[in-house]
């Protein structure tokens, strides 16, 4: 199983970022293919404040446009929600022990973990900083 990135999410839905068509053919791919694939539960908020910032986007997306986006993902009968556990917080611990997370790199250090209580260790994403995680597979587009 592989698990997809914020910036995966947000270069598909931005019609004017140079990875949109990349993105999005990968993503329509995955969510329409009977093989599993995963969404960390909190790249779906994070991808919800990137797309609807003003100042990263101008115009940036409604919040109606991000929840749709989000809502035809969660149709596809292949995706898994990759929600944190009872073993969340002893590899998260871990991780930012492993990997010496710090600073801005501690929400990839939640990615890896939730991925890794859930069994997955490959992910997609144009952030090259999950290569800092042992045991990682960083797929990009």
């Amino acid at each position: 199983m592989i698990a997809v990135d914020t910036n995966i999410l947000v270069y598909a839905h931005r019609e004017e970022l140079p990875l949109h068509s990349k993105a999005l053919s990968r993503l329509t791919e995955l969510a329409e293919s009977p093989l599993p694939w995963g969404l960390p539960i909190f790249c779906i908020a994070e991808f919800l404040r990137v797309v609807t910032h003003p100042k990263l986007f101008d115009p940036p997306s409604s919040i109606e446009d991000g929840l749709e986006a989000i809502a035809g993902l969660v149709k596809s009968p292949s995706l898994v929600l990759l929600n944190s556990g009872v073993m969340y917080w002893n590899i998260l611990y871990e991780v930012v022990r492993q990997s010496r997370a710090h600073g801005n790199l501690l929400y990839d250090a939640q990615i890896v973990a939730v991925c890794r209580e859930n069994g997955v260790n490959d992910i997609l994403s144009e952030d090259r900083d999950f290569s800092r995680f042992p045991g990682v597979n960083l797929h990009t587009l």
